[in-house]
């Protein structure tokens, strides 16, 4: 199974959802990197579980334990091991998942795959899997602000359901997403969301909707034709992340309704730099960062596991039927909103130091 994302700053996470616990290693972080244990569980926290009213009711403090890589404040150069515990398993919940699967969750294809699965809160297919990637990404962050200070990057809920907020992404700011449970920019959509949300919850259903995100102040250049064109690597790693099933970057597919005159970006000298003066092409044009902000939206699906009776079938091959048991999120959207900055990050990280080395031969 491949747990391990990066070419320079890489990382493996590990564990499952009911496990003793899960985590990231961190390895080619340069040395001699401020890294802040609380600026890491900062980010922890904007993602743990029962946070609020409308997110799964488990109760994880989710501490992370720096176990390595990092002395006095500063990295060593060598892998950053970081754990959180699981306190609050509750494997009792998820008998019936033994046997049955769950529909379009990942029970049936794991165990097509390995001929074995976690069926406990859904093992690594569990978005509790995504708290190495949060950690990992929360040190990213400290080495972007190290060697290229700057770069801002911001996701936020653009929609739920119908329920489309009107944000712009060159000018929403981290404290109005976060002023709110939803952690949407538009303060006229949060009081909507949260009902739609609880409406979901109270019927035993589920919604899913699209998260927004924007990377300021990333320099031109960064991105590797052919394969590794920056918005292929964002691409694979918000794919990446479960219940996810749709990208677009720049005009997406909405510029498929444009013509080339109308769609084509002009370059003019502004303050002695090159820019654009529409983005219809995202901040990246041949795999490549143009210096402009880089805006992508991530589609997540309605949670899977629901409280209603869906049918479904035995490992053995008979017909049944199934109910979600459990602690589970009605919507994904406000938990997911640090995870896709963090792999976002992690992109952005990685390829600023394959840019750095690329420099240097």
């Amino acid at each position: 199974m491949s747990s391990t994302y990066g070419e320079i700053f890489r990382i493996h996470t590990f564990g499952e959802s009911h496990g003793g616990g899960v985590g990231v290693v961190i390895d080619g972080c340069p040395p001699r990197i401020a890294v802040s244990a609380a600026q890491i569980q900062c980010q922890l926290d904007r993602r743990r579980p029962g946070q609020s009213e409308i997110v799964t009711p488990r109760k994880e403090p989710d501490t992370a334990e720096i176990l390595s890589g990092i002395h006095d404040g500063l990295t060593l150069g060598t892998p950053i091991a970081i754990v959180v515990r699981n306190t609050d398993q509750r494997p009792e919940s998820y008998q019936e998942m033994v046997t049955s699967y769950r529909p379009s969750h990942a029970d049936y294809t794991y165990e097509a795959k390995y001929g074995i699965r976690a069926p406990s809160g859904g093992g690594r297919a569990s978005a509790r899997e995504t708290i190495g990637r949060v950690a990992a990404g929360a040190v990213a962050r400290q080495v972007l602000d190290a060697y290229q200070p700057g770069i801002e990057i911001l996701a936020w809920v653009k929609s739920i359901q119908n329920l489309e907020a009107r944000v712009d992404p060159a000018t929403v700011t981290a404290e109005a997403i976060e002023s709110n449970i939803v952690r949407t920019g538009d303060p006229a959509l949060v009081g909507p969301m949260i009902e739609l949300i609880k409406a979901a919850r109270s019927d035993g259903n589920s919604v899913g909707g699209v998260i927004e995100c924007v990377i300021r102040g990333c320099p031109p250049g960064l991105g590797e034709p052919v394969f590794d064109k920056l918005e292929a690597e964002l691409a694979k790693a918000m794919l990446s992340l479960p219940a996810t099933k749709g990208f677009e970057i720049g005009s997406g597919f909405s510029g498929t309704r444009l013509s080339g005159r109308e769609h084509n970006d002009a370059f003019r000298m502004q303050a002695g730099k090159v820019r654009t003066l529409t983005n219809y092409s995202g901040g990246i044009q041949g795999g490549i960062s143009n210096g402009e902000d880089i805006v992508f939206r991530v589609a997540f699906k309605p949670t899977a596991t629901i409280m209603s009776v869906q049918q479904t079938v035995t490992a053995s091959g008979e017909n049944t039927q199934l109910e979600g048991r459990g602690r589970h999120d009605a919507c994904v959207l406000p938990r997911a909103v640090p995870i896709v900055e963090a792999m976002a990050t992690l992109v952005v990280t990685d390829h600023l130091l394959r840019q750095r080395c690329a420099e240097r031969r």
